[in-house]
């Protein structure tokens, strides 16, 4: 090949290559907002995972990027090992639509697509109808850079070197190796299929070596997933690691069976034949037969490994788990439950990833004030350990997830979800605040504890009322915060309880003041009850400023 004619194969992989990129992503962008309801399958059953899988990846239009997403929800406990090894099974079947896609002979559909759909990106104001032209581009850029690798191709095919050396991949091993390191180098088994497909149609590449390719593939893909565990939890590793064992059994299966001579090679031939000839494409033919096989070959390679292997599949996390075993401080509570790096290529998935995230955070500072007025009234030493290791939890949470409100913040948002996030930035100092005033409830609470008769009766059962109070409002607005409703009336109730304690403070103070005077309670005592009450009052406070915030306009 000429210098002329490889910058031009190089050009027609480019083009194939951003297509798939650029369908993949109108195709995640416009299903954005079904993501919530597609991950809920997740956890049903096995067989809906493997659904899901496939689903998810055939919108994405990569197994690779699946799998790495896979691990991210392992990772962040949003997914256990058995449903993501159903998850993994089912985006080992999505990624084959793409090799039946490429395989389809559209001849100038190709162009019409690329024109339409540039057109309704270029004009286009909504962004739903944007995504779609973006879809229908990038399907026609698709197609037409397989045209040009097909027509590049082609010439080989009387090449003798050309042959030979193509000839090669018939032996199993060099055939799989050449998938692995391909699919390794472009990060895309789907890529690497459609490459075998130009290869088969142009004439070049025979049925046998293009199916151990895609075999190889199908390995190839697991090392993405396999470096993107990487400083991940091990739950995650064994997740990537399942998705490793399970295409390897696959491959080492479909292999035995290809080299078998019962001719499942030739039933492949026989079963999806057409009357052209090897290496020529048919104007009138919708699937030419050689792509055609190539692509139902890596189909029925998917599917019946899937089927066979999808009764093992708790035998295969067992194999995961002895390979990546369990260590003793796995359940360390710092650590994001909800959030992983590898959901940032998901921002609808990622912004209610964040929510769980500071709803998690929000729970543990209402139960660190809740330990803590626990601590104080029942005197109870023991669990100021428990709310000391809640605080240092929630100080981690702030910091970890304002990382990623920063960088969600610099992607492409819907108005809803960017005002969500603007209001958890504030959110997030609020609830680190109340962690705060939570703490020193605590410390506040142990001259108490040491002496009992520090505050009165009367002054205990004032401090008992107002703390059920706080109590309410505090968790009123964390159950708005977490809502999906947007009911300015409940925030108005908030605030109008916030208001009321407020002036229950300023009442309990002078009550203490009248008490000090009457020589009922100490100086020193006074001084910790108006600290107290200045606690509580806080964490009322900065509950208004949740459900405020959250409301994403000030209640009046």
């Amino acid at each position: 090949m000429s210098f002329m004619e490889i910058a031009k194969l190089v050009a027609a992989l480019a083009l194939f290559l951003y297509g798939m990129k650029l369908m993949g992503e109108g195709l995640e962008a416009a299903a954005g907002s079904k993501f919530k309801k597609i991950l809920g399958w997740f956890t049903k059953n096995r067989f809906l995972a493997v659904a899901t899988g496939a689903l998810l990846t055939a919108i994405i239009q990569s197994s690779s990027a699946t799998s790495v997403m896979t691990v991210g929800f392992v990772n962040s406990g949003l997914l256990n090992l058995v449903q993501a090894a159903g998850v993994i099974m089912g985006a080992n079947i999505g990624t084959t639509i793409t090799g039946l896609i490429v395989s389809l002979n559209v001849g100038d559909i190709s162009y019409i697509a690329i024109a339409i759909g540039l057109s309704i990106m270029i004009v286009a104001k909504k962004p739903s109808l944007k995504y779609r032209g973006q879809i229908l581009a990038g399907l026609g850029i698709l197609f037409f850079g397989m045209l040009m690798m097909t027509d590049i191709l082609r010439p080989l095919r009387t090449n003798e070197f050309a042959v030979s050396l193509f000839e090669y991949a018939s032996n199993p091993l060099i055939g799989i190796l050449v998938g692995i390191v391909a699919t390794a180098l472009f990060q895309s088994s789907s890529a690497v299929t459609g490459i075998a497909i130009a290869l088969g149609m142009s004439g070049v590449l025979g049925l046998q070596g293009a199916m151990f390719i895609t075999y190889g593939a199908n390995i190839g893909t697991c090392f993405t997933a396999l470096i993107s565990t990487i400083g991940a939890s091990r739950t995650a590793k064994r997740a990537a690691i399942l998705h490793l064992i399970f295409n390897c059994m696959g491959v080492i299966l479909f292999t035995f069976i290809t080299l078998m001579p019962f001719g499942y090679i030739n039933f492949i031939e026989t079963t999806f034949a057409a009357s052209e000839a090897a290496g020529e494409i048919d104007p009138d033919a919708l699937f030419p037969h050689v792509g055609r096989q190539i692509a139902i070959a890596n189909i029925f390679f998917n599917v019946s490994t899937t089927i066979v292997l999808l009764p093992f599949l708790k035998g295969i996390v067992k194999i995961a788990t002895l390979i990546v075993p369990v260590r003793e401080n796995e359940g360390d509570s710092e650590k994001l439950v909800h959030l992983d790096s590898r959901m940032l290529t998901m921002p609808k998935v990622v912004v209610e990833q964040i929510r769980s995230e500071v709803e998690r955070m929000a729970r543990l500072a209402l139960d660190n004030y809740r330990l803590s007025v626990d601590m104080f009234l029942n005197r109870n030493t023991k669990l100021g350990e428990q709310i000391k290791k809640n605080e240092k939890t929630i100080n981690f949470l702030n910091h970890e997830i304002t990382k990623y409100l920063v960088r969600v913040t610099a992607m492409e948002l819907e108005e809803s979800d960017r005002k969500l996030i603007g209001s958890f930035h504030h959110v997030l100092n609020d609830i680190e605040r109340i962690g705060d005033h939570a703490e020193n409830i605590m410390e506040f609470s142990m001259p108490f504890i040491e002496n009992k008769k520090l505050f009165s009766e009367v002054a205990v059962e004032e401090l008992r009322k107002l703390s059920k109070e706080v109590d309410t409002v505090l968790e009123n607005a964390i159950e708005y915060l977490v809502s999906q409703k947007e009911d300015y009336d409940e925030i108005a109730q908030i605030k109008i309880m916030e208001d009321e304690i407020d002036g229950e403070v300023e009442t309990l103070k002078n009550n203490h003041v009248q008490r000090l005077e009457q020589g009922v309670c100490t100086p020193e005592s006074g001084m910790l009850f108006v600290n107290m009450l200045g606690d509580f009052e806080r964490v009322s406070d900065h509950a208004s400023n949740i459900a405020t915030y959250r409301g994403k306009k000030k209640a009046k």
